[in-house]
């Protein structure tokens, strides 16, 4: 499983750009190792500007006729923790449960918690799943940010998490949603419709970022379906947008820039040497037309939850 699938990690297609940027909450393919010093904060900063949709989300769950009482949360592939501690404050009574294989984000995870006054509630599991999925207990809400698709079997995987869950419990299950958007599509030099063809050039990696899983297995994704072929009752999808139009605050523009980094590093291979020429330029901090300078920067994403009950 990633390490930070979820949480910034945390995009689907737009998770294919998360993949791009480290799974990109072990993650951008077999073999690659990271450095948690510079990846962490990364990861943090990203789920600490989507913490609207995910609070949005939370709450969408807590308010449902059909919501249990929320004693336990399960929050799987929860990278450095700022969703596992938005968990926590949506669900005021619930101990909440950090599940991740890397050491240093579930420090981070802890870290956070205690800044927020969270650490009578919010616990660690190091662990790998799905294998590991039978030492985290019972739970009220699994929450699985971008983390299913890191699982070669995905139907297995998520038949595992359904039985964790206690009568009435609910799976989230954060998968699909659309390309993130931080550019027009003409940006005045180089030929039009650049982050079109990254989307493409992460899809590819993405596809054999899944081959090169254990036990891969080709599964169509229709998450309702693999919702009821583990045994639960869905229970509705909606989808949750982060809009941060131009001009960009400090914080967010340094964000995309980071992130178009990261993508720029993972993707130079499956570009054409007009756009790595491209992407040269809008990295440039002293170009005028670079991500630095330009006013046309923004952030869009759609995140996409789908809710499956078990009776």
């Amino acid at each position: 499983m990633s390490s930070h699938a979820g949480h910034g990690h945390h995009d689907s297609h737009s998770d294919r750009d998360a993949h791009v940027h480290t799974h990109g909450p072990g993650a951008a393919g077999a073999g690659t190792e990271f450095d948690w010093n510079v990846m962490g904060p990364m990861l943090e900063q990203e789920a600490e500007l989507n913490s609207g949709p995910y609070e949005e989300a939370a709450r969408w769950i807590a308010a449902l006729p059909t919501a249990p009482e929320v004693r336990r949360v399960l929050d799987i592939g929860s990278g450095p923790g700022v969703v596992t501690c938005l968990l926590a404050e949506v669900f005021p009574e619930a101990e909440v449960v950090a599940v991740d294989p890397t050491p240093a984000l579930l420090e981070r995870t802890e870290d956070r918690a205690r800044r927020l006054g969270l650490s009578g509630r919010v616990r660690t599991v190091e662990a790998e799943l799905p294998q590991d999925a039978d030492r985290l207990g019972e739970a009220d809400l699994v929450w699985a940010g971008n983390s299913l698709h890191h699982m070669g079997d995905q139907r297995a995987a998520l038949t595992r998490f359904a039985g964790l869950l206690r009568p009435g419990g609910t799976v989230a299950l954060l998968e699909g949603g659309l390309p993130t958007r931080r550019l027009p599509r003409d940006l005045g030099f180089g030929r039009p419709g650049l982050e079109a063809r990254m989307d493409a050039a992460s899809a590819a990696r993405f596809d054999r970022m899944r081959t090169e899983l254990p036990d891969a297995r080709r599964e169509t994704e229709d998450w309702r379906a693999l919702i009821e072929a583990a045994g639960l009752t869905p229970q509705g999808t909606r989808t949750f947008l982060l809009d941060l139009p131009a001009p960009l605050s400090g914080p967010a523009r340094d964000h995309v820039v980071t992130r178009m980094t990261r993508e720029a590093q993972v993707l130079g291979e499956l570009l054409d040497a007009e756009d790595r020429a491209v992407l040269d330029r809008l990295l440039d901090p002293e170009d005028p037309a670079g991500l630095h300078r330009r006013p046309d920067v923004h952030l869009l994403s759609a995140r996409t939850v789908h809710l499956g009950r078990r009776d």
